[in-house]
Order: C-alpha cells, then structure tokens, then sequence
C-alpha cells in the first residue's frame, strides 16, 4: 500500500497515513478526465446567445414592390436575410451545453486525477489547517513554510464546511494561483447546506500543479472513491 508523509503548516513531518491502491495509485485513464473535464467546462456555458430570424425581426410586413415589370429583383419582404436589417441564416439560439457522465466514470476520472498528482510528488497531506479569521498573510506563511513556489498553482481541498477551513478559503482569494476549495459538509441536510461548497473535482486538479489535502480528507476520499 502506498504511504504519503503528512506534515503540519509549519513544513514539519508528524507521521504518515497509508493511501489506498485502489483510489490513489491506479492507472491514470486519461480519456475519462478528458471527458469529466469536458463535462464541467461545457456546464459552464450559459448558452444565451441569440440571434433573430426573418419571422422575428420587426418590419418587412409589406412587399417593397411588385413582383414583375420592375426591372428589379424579385423581393417578398424588406427582413430577408439578404438584406441589411434582415433576419439571420442559422444563427445561435439558446442551448443547453450541458453534459452528463455516470457516476462510475466520475469516480475513475477522480482515481486517474487523484493518482496521477501522486505519482508525480505533487500530492501534500497536511494534519490540518483552520484559521481562526481570514487572513491572506497566514497563508502565505504556510505557502513558504510547505516550499511552495509562487510559480506552482496551487490547489488546497479542506473536508468540510465549517467557519475555520471557510476562513481559509477567504485567505486564498487574493493569492495567484492559489485556490481553496471545501469538499462536502459533515452531514448537514439544510436548504442552503451546499453554499460555498465547491467539491472535489477533477478541473481543478489538472488546472493546479501541486494538490494539498487534508489527512480527513484522505479517508473521506477513500470512503467515497473506494466503493
């Protein structure tokens, strides 16, 4: 089984956690992070974009001239598309751009992402790390003391949703390259329960170099990834 040494904000090693074969050292299947990644950057997407056809365009009720005996061009309406003013040919309507995987390449893509930032040294477990207030300055410390380079973009995963890792996700707003994100919410069922839950996905590992997760998290993952 492989292992992962968990440090401390301060950059100092206090012991190891064991990583599941099955969620972080599988084979990375880069087709399905392509498609997951897909997935989430097309349900982006607003699909507003509109463009109006020649039954929609106002005016060009009457015929501008007679049909014959003109001299000119034959002409129904003044809105044809050939004309200036005139409706659009095929143009954009509203869509819906978004897509859907199952849950089991979900998880795959997950494992592939999980495993990949392993096998490449970019996987750091911390024992915690809460703030008691949001405060760009803590972080950065804690950036320096993990020899984070401010080049790396970094992506920092908290387990739950409460107001000490929420503080911690404040913190990072203002740092480049740097983002926070808060996995899932420790049982809590309530209307508003998924405000600020931004989830464990697989854009925001490949979009970040190094990957931070939590020695909780670790288990939550295995939990979840693992069935």
């Amino acid at each position: 089984m492989a292992q992962a040494d968990v440090v401390n904000i301060a950059g100092q090693k206090v012991g190891t956690v064991e990583l599941s074969e099955s969620v972080f050292n599988v084979e990375p299947n880069e087709d399905l992070m392509f498609r997951y990644v897909n997935m989430q950057l097309s349900g982006r997407r607003a699909g507003l974009a509109s463009a109006k056809t020649r039954s929609e365009v106002r005016g060009g009720g009457r015929k501008p001239w007679a049909q014959k005996h003109t001299g000119r061009a034959r002409v129904g309406s003044t809105r044809s598309p050939l004309w200036r003013h005139g409706g659009v040919i095929h143009g954009p309507k509203p869509k819906d751009w978004s897509m859907k995987l199952t849950k089991k390449m979900k998880k795959v893509a997950l494992r592939s992402a999980l495993s990949l930032r392993l096998k490449e040294g970019n996987l750091i477990v911390l024992d915690d790390l809460k703030f008691d207030r949001p405060k760009t300055k803590q972080l950065r410390e804690v950036l320096n003391n993990l020899g984070l380079d401010k080049t790396q973009k970094t992506l920092f995963v908290l387990p739950w949703q409460k107001d000490e890792y929420q503080n911690v996700r404040l913190s990072g707003k203002n740092i480049y390259g740097v983002k926070v994100i808060i996995a899932d919410n420790p049982g809590n069922k309530a209307v508003n329960s998924k405000e600020n839950i931004d989830g464990l996905n697989v854009y925001d590992i490949v979009n970040h170099e190094k990957l931070v997760i939590t020695a909780d998290l670790v288990r939550k993952i295995e939990e979840v990834l693992g069935r």
